[in-house]
């Protein structure tokens, strides 16, 4: 039985006793009153912050008894948070880290990574994948379900070290509203409803819609805005057979960020002599090299960038599901979705910076670059599943079987920057200085997938203690790479193979509410798998001729459900290796496929309820993270880029009546930017993004019975800090000062 949050559920109690005691007995004028049967009540409200189940049909055991580490960030926790992003509400899982992107250019859209691989490629919605660069906002989601580990079986291609399933909110029997507004510093202004209702006594209906225009604090010029529409219309709830129709749609015209020159920082460091690759080289001086070691840091606020850079992308994505219980536990559903995003994007990045007076810093310099995005993801994908739990042998079995055809497209159209960009001043950047502009190049980079998949989990119960899980699917994969030059030079380049993934893992169950387990699983990525391009070159990984790169996780773990299932803890050993990466034999100077990346460590968390006021969500990952014959031409590779050693992030509120108050913590130790072997670190320009911890915090409330205040602040002690670099050292973002928001929530 849950437990009760609230008091008023007694006073609900004591109605339905007075109200069982006064109804007559058919028989009582020919008898004394006749004793009424024992009625039980049980409280079915959900337990906050905590999930017990994945919303993925492919895991079919409770999360207590699933062998492997899977987090689920329930909207309650965003909404204490007032998490509105992707990126922000991953801050509730240890071991993601968020980048940047290469030298002068900012990653486009959500770019974050695990366990030292990359999760672009690797994020769901509702189970298919969400191609595109975009920038995910959290209006339209249920939860958000992070699953760690090698996880080919569930996925196909990729997920090497596990995938991100957004759940989308979905209509349901029942009227339940609410609107909110939310104003903060930064000029930010955001509004937002969730409108279901029910149409019958079958069916319902549900919009979320957001709207916002809002600044980045610590940042002038730049701005996010941008709406959001969610809907849902779902028939047959209650019946054998459900139909539900939903779509989401997204536009977004922001204003990018190409991030500050990291001189003055912490680890900054410019020798003195001549760089880069002729004919674009230049030389700096020794007395250039020393002032610029001992320069200040430019203003966080200030903006390289040009009054006619933007960011517009367009989001829609349209799905129809069929669900049919056929009866005795099996359930058999189909899918098809169409989705599409467009990024067209002019950004300016920033690169050198020229001591042109060693003395006079007002004189100096930094260069900047036009870069141009004009990409194009269409996905078309048809899933047909069954679900179904039955006895065979004197065994219990849960099988989750399916078939999955897939269609994904991504078109690039290539531009070529015309005129002069101006070096902006170093410490008084103008935007509205002289930038170059974009004519379309005749250039195109265009590649598809093609995949058709089979799949089958089977979780087998021996007793009530020991049970079995396992899974494989087969994948007919075709990638094709359909390139034009500027010369008008095409490239076709074609790879059909087929994939096979699989995964075990057995769990004991010393005790009903606790599990032990142990798992194996492996994720295979196709060359051009990520990027849907392939290459001629020998030593490149997209080279078809290649094998796939293949991912091993081992992991062993505890879950646990204490204090009368309030609370989940989960303890987790893992080791993950990556193999078939491309290096150079140290011997012949051939390109081989021995390069390997090892992650290993253990995680832990906890979520869920420690009083009936008391809410926590809370996790702690050490990792280790090496590279193994990792070798260029010229360099070994050690170790990995943006992967810490210890992540950590803690959220916990407490409800005093009508007041809530939550406190939160971050923490993320050092991510290595150099991860060539034998380099001197005090020679390399920000050869790391140091450790940072940061604190939030939470007060809310219940102004009147529908109506509730939320006021949140964000980095509390104010705390600067980088949070992202880009690969080449030179440019940086900084984690925002701090800041707040002021929400205003009305139920209906």
């Amino acid at each position: 039985m849950k437990h009760i949050r609230s008091r008023k559920h007694a006073n609900h109690l004591h109605l339905l006793a007075l109200v069982a005691a006064s109804v007559p007995s058919a028989g009582m004028a020919q008898q004394a009153a006749a004793t009424l049967p024992t009625v039980t009540i049980t409280e079915t409200a959900d337990v906050p912050f905590k999930a017990d189940k994945s919303a993925n049909p492919k895991i079919t055991q409770p999360l207590l008894d699933t062998p492997k580490t899977i987090q689920v960030i329930k909207k309650e926790t965003l909404a204490e948070q007032g998490a509105i992003t992707l990126m922000e509400a991953l801050r509730n899982t240890p071991g993601i880290t968020m980048q940047l992107g290469e030298n002068g250019n900012t990653s486009a859209g959500d770019t974050f990574q695990l366990r030292g691989a990359s999760l672009q490629q690797s994020t769901f919605v509702d189970g298919i994948r969400d191609l595109g660069a975009v920038t995910r906002d959290t209006f339209n989601l249920e939860s958000v379900e992070v699953v760690k580990g090698a996880a080919g079986a569930e996925t196909g291609r990729g997920a090497a070290t596990g995938y991100i399933n957004l759940i989308s909110k979905q209509a349901h029997l029942g009227d339940e509203s609410s609107v909110s507004a939310t104003v903060g510093t930064a000029d930010k202004k955001r509004a937002s409803v969730d409108l279901n209702r029910q149409l019958s006594e079958t069916s319902a209906v549900r919009i979320n819609a957001t709207t916002q225009d809002s600044g980045v604090d610590g940042r002038s010029t730049v701005k996010n805005k941008g709406q959001g529409l969610g809907l849902s219309y779902v028939d047959g709830l209650g019946t054998p057979t459900r139909i539900h129709l939903f779509s989401q749609h997204i536009r977004q015209n922001n204003i990018p960020d190409g991030g500050i020159p990291s001189i003055g920082y912490e680890g900054y460091y410019q020798g003195a002599g001549t760089f880069g690759t002729a004919p674009n080289t230049y030389t700096v001086s020794a007395a250039q090299a020393a002032a610029m070691n001992a320069a200040g840091k430019v203003n966080r606020n200030n903006y390289y960038g040009s009054v006619n850079d933007y960011e517009k992308v367009t989001a829609d994505m349209v799905t129809a599901k069929v669900e049919h219980d056929l009866g005795q536990g099996t359930t058999v559903r189909n899918v098809t979705r169409w989705g599409q995003t467009k990024m067209d994007r002019e950004l300016t990045g920033i690169n050198i910076v020229t001591a042109t007076v060693a003395n006079d810093p007002s004189t100096w310099t930094v260069s900047r670059s036009r870069q141009k995005t004009d990409q194009v993801n269409t996905i078309l994908a048809n899933q047909t599943s069954v679900n179904s739990a039955f006895n065979a042998l004197g065994l219990e079995h849960s099988l989750a079987a399916g078939i999955e055809l897939m269609h994904e497209k991504q078109e690039v159209t290539g531009h070529t920057a015309v005129g002069t960009t101006s070096a902006a001043n170093l410490y008084n950047p103008n935007s509205n200085d002289a930038f170059g502009s974009f004519v379309a190049s005749g250039a195109e980079t265009n590649g598809f997938t093609t995949t058709l998949g089979a799949y089958v989990f089977d979780t087998v119960k021996f007793n009530e203690q020991f049970s079995i899980n396992g899974g494989v699917r087969v994948d007919r994969y075709k990638l094709g790479t359909r390139n034009i030059s500027t010369a008008n030079a095409k490239t076709t380049l074609d790879d059909e193979r087929t994939l096979l993934n699989w995964s075990i893992g057995g769990v004991y169950k010393p005790a009903p509410n606790g599990s032990i387990y142990a798992s194996y699983a492996d994720s295979k990525t196709p060359p051009g798998g990520n990027n849907f391009q392939l290459s001629a070159t020998a030593n490149n990984q997209s080279n078809a001729a290649l094998d796939p790169q293949t991912t091993k996780t081992l992991e062993v773990g505890s879950k646990w459900e204490l204090l009368n299932k309030r609370l989940n803890l989960a303890v987790a050993l893992f080791q993950s290796v990556n193999d078939g990466q491309t290096t150079v034999d140290p011997v012949t100077s051939a390109a081989t496929q021995y390069g390997k990346t090892e992650v290993k460590g253990i995680e832990f968390s906890a979520v869920g309820q420690l009083t009936n006021f008391w809410q926590i969500s809370a996790g702690l990952a050490k990792t280790q993270t090496r590279q193994i014959d990792q070798r260029s031409a010229t360099t070994v590779t050690d170790s990995v880029r943006w992967s810490p050693d210890l992540t950590a992030t803690l959220w916990t509120s407490y409800q005093l009546d009508k007041l809530t108050m939550g406190i939160g913590a971050r923490h993320v130790s050092e991510q290595k930017r150099l991860i060539t072997e034998g380099t001197d670190a005090a020679t390399t320009t920000m050869p790391s993004v140091p450790a940072y911890t940061v604190f939030d915090m939470m007060v809310s409330y219940k102004l009147a019975k529908n109506t509730n205040l939320q006021f949140n602040v964000y980095n509390l002690f104010d705390k600067e800090y980088l949070s992202t670099l880009n690969n080449g050292g030179a440019r940086l973002v900084l984690g925002a000062p701090r800041s707040a928001t002021l929400t205003a929530v009305y139920n209906f």
